[in-house]
């Protein structure tokens, strides 16, 4: 047979099929099966990456928490002391009113912007540092903006 004759019976048993009302299509039920295989798909994919949520969240704040505490030592080298407590971080970014020699705060600032934490809340400062045992604390308080906490809740900083 030739090309030619395939594709003339091929286009004669579609017009009939036409013709006798049967078409090519999805039944409801087989929609169905593929509604329930993509949902049960999406499942196994939430539940194996919800868990990794916190994680990358921790480690978030863990890269925070190293950046901002940089930028609080070049501060120091250039001004001889930490930011008071209430300067707060915000004295990486523009320069304190009350600072003994402005002119050796660096032009630009320590950091171009202050993050906030995977929560969306600003980190929290304070010198001299009482749950490190260093010179300042930087810390989050959580998923939930309360000091204390447990599992997501947990505040978290640089002791």
């Amino acid at each position: 047979m030739s090309l030619i004759s395939l594709l003339r019976r091929q286009l004669v048993e579609d017009a009939q099929k036409r013709d006798s009302g049967q078409e090519d299509g999805f039944t409801l039920t087989e929609l169905m099966v593929v509604l329930v295989i993509l949902g049960l798909l999406s499942t196994v994919v939430i539940l194996n990456v919800m868990p990794l949520l916190g994680q990358a969240n921790s480690t978030k704040v863990a890269a925070d928490i190293d950046t901002l505490g940089s930028a609080l030592d070049q501060y120091r080298l250039d001004n001889m002391s930490y930011p008071r407590s209430e300067q707060g971080l915000a004295a990486l970014t523009t320069p304190p009113s009350d600072l003994a020699q402005p002119q050796r705060y660096r032009q630009g600032g320590y950091i171009r912007r202050l993050p906030d934490d995977p929560w969306g809340n600003p980190y929290q400062y304070t010198m001299p540092g009482t749950q490190s045992g260093g010179p300042y604390d930087i810390f989050t308080y959580g998923a939930d903006g309360q000091p204390g906490g447990e599992g997501e809740n947990a505040d978290i900083g640089n002791w």
